[in-house]
């Protein structure tokens, strides 16, 4: 009911905006925003991926481009903030799954069936455990959902369907099932491993895309104080359609947990009657990225000193599996587009100054296919003073490829900071709308989601669409067929007027957040808010 009522104020509040009636101005057309993306995703910078030669290049690219915007620079080390990792790969030759039953052991192939998550399997490891489903595997204090309770889970492994239950809101649902939150509870019940099903109703990349490039090398901040899985011994990923044999014996089958999971509903938990047997052996070695960090410096004498940032991430994911004999990942939209988007902004406001209170910073953060790791870094030791930062707007495959119509926006009903988002989209007639797929749980699979966990406003906002329409299968089948894949490239179909607007409405929604009289605030009913500094 809370959020049914809230949606109705804001749009009310949006209706009576300042910003309302506002005509559209002209400050992009699209093509110097694509003559960026065409440097990003071009072949010569081989993907982009993090500690990468052509992630350099990109990044040289940027630095370039800011400074030409009169930009200052605000790393640690001139533009750039260099960021320490240690990298994980599997050897696959020398590791293997298997699932023993009554004395009987069968191989699970790497390929077809499951394979061990370098993101979750840090250390080489053998071991046999017993298996336990635990349903979506979440405990969420807050609507006193305790999947755990009851469940022997001591030495054993965890294993679960993604996903969450309906009545549990979107802000919960998202947080509780990152990796760190999740684990917590696992670990403190005693688990030693997890197997993570996915979900056939939300996933956005087939598994037949997953397993070829399931061994690429994953990453982790170096720096001890960012582990947020103690104690977790072996990460496992499962295909769907491989995951009947997990409960075999154990009175219950996929299909039934799948059909439930499909909507949502809650999930029974149970014993299996198998055993995993595992010998993980994992290569490990250290690299250095940077984040690049720029500044342009408001006008107020106090207000200069809290800081706007408008973030994107540079990285993607390099060169892996070939795909109708294309091994470069260009990363065109995820996320050349918002890196682009980030230097035309920053152009633009060189071109057509404003009058600025706050200040901005223009971020672009390596390693977020990684797991949101630059942003995760710069969140916990930003080159400004942490309390200065008071928002971050952050642009990720925002995806113009439909006549722009309606934004989506992540964030829409936690602060003040998506109610004035979705005012300024009324106000260029666009309609703004919540995340319609919430299975997706794409709230925190984007650089935002650190800055939020640090207490700071942040939205998300792409190109959006609603529910059964023909836009709808635009982006699913742009999800299937590009989304990670070498087609991600300058060759696909995009709309620059499309991306002239979103551009247009980013540049709003970035100067009216620079030039509030109070700094973004989160609702005091948002469940982020327990993040904020009193």
């Amino acid at each position: 009911m809370r959020k049914t009522l809230s949606w109705i104020l804001f749009l009310a509040s949006a209706v009576n905006s300042p910003a309302q009636q506002t005509p559209p101005a002209s400050h992009f057309d699209g093509h110097s925003w694509w003559s960026h993306v065409k440097f990003l995703a071009d072949d010569s910078l081989e993907g982009r991926d993090t500690g990468s030669e052509g992630l350099q290049k990109a990044q040289a690219y940027a630095v370039e481009q800011l400074q030409k915007a009169n930009l200052q620079p605000a790393g640690s080390n001139g533009f750039y903030q260099p960021v320490h990792f240690n990298q994980y790969q599997v050897d696959e030759a020398k590791s293997s799954l298997a699932l023993v039953a009554g004395g009987q052991s069968k191989s699970l192939s790497f390929a077809d069936d499951a394979y061990i998550n370098t993101r979750a399997t840090h250390t080489s490891a053998t071991l046999t455990a017993p298996l336990v489903f635990v349903g979506y595997g979440l405990q969420i204090p807050e609507k006193n959902l305790d999947e755990l309770a009851g469940l022997d889970l001591k030495g054993k492994i965890a294993v679960y369907l993604a996903g969450s239950p309906s009545d549990i809101p979107t802000a919960l649902a998202s947080h509780y099932q990152t990796a760190g939150e999740r684990w917590r509870f696992l670990h403190a019940a005693g688990a030693i491993g997890i197997i993570s099903i996915f979900n056939p109703a939300s996933m956005d990349i087939p598994w037949s895309r997953i397993s070829v490039n399931r061994n690429h090398p994953s990453m982790d901040l170096a720096d001890p104080e960012f582990n947020e899985t103690p104690g977790l011994e072996l990460g496992v990923a499962c295909n769907p359609a491989s995951a009947e044999p997990l409960f075999t014996g154990s009175g219950h089958t996929f299909a039934e947990i799948a059909a439930l999971g499909k909507d949502r509903k809650p999930l029974p938990r149970f014993d299996l009657a198998v055993s995993l047997q595992a010998n993980a052996v994992i290569l490990t070695r250290t690299l250095e990225s940077s984040n690049i960090v720029a500044k342009l410096t408001g006008s107020d004498p106090a207000l200069k000193n809290e800081f706007i940032v408008l973030s994107a991430h540079i990285d993607h994911v390099g060169i892996g599996a070939p795909i109708n004999g294309d091994r470069i990942y260009n990363g065109a939209m995820d996320d050349g587009s918002g890196s682009a988007l980030v230097m035309d902004i920053a152009a633009s406001l060189k071109a057509h100054p404003e009058k600025l209170q706050r200040s901005i910073l223009f971020l672009l953060v390596t390693a977020e296919e990684k797991g949101l790791l630059g942003s995760k870094y710069f969140a916990a030791h930003p080159t400004v003073a942490p309390k200065s930062i008071v928002a971050d707007i952050n642009v990720d495959m925002f995806l113009p490829i439909v006549p722009l119509k309606i934004l989506k926006i992540e964030g829409i009903e936690e602060s003040d900071l998506g109610t004035r988002a979705a005012a300024i989209a009324q106000s260029m007639g666009l309609k703004p709308i919540p995340d319609p797929e919430l299975l997706r749980n794409a709230f925190i699979r984007s650089d935002q989601y650190s800055f939020i966990k640090k207490g700071v406003p942040a939205v998300k906002v792409d190109v959006g669409f609603e529910l059964g329409t023909p836009e709808q299968k635009i982006f699913k089948d742009w999800l299937t067929n590009r989304y990670h894949a070498p087609s991600d490239d300058v060759n696909q179909p995009v709309d620059l007027q499309t991306a002239a607007s979103y551009e247009e409405f980013t540049r709003r929604l970035l100067l009216d957040t620079a030039n509030i009289a109070a700094r973004p605030r989160w609702k005091p009913d948002s469940f982020f808010r327990r993040y904020a500094a009193d």
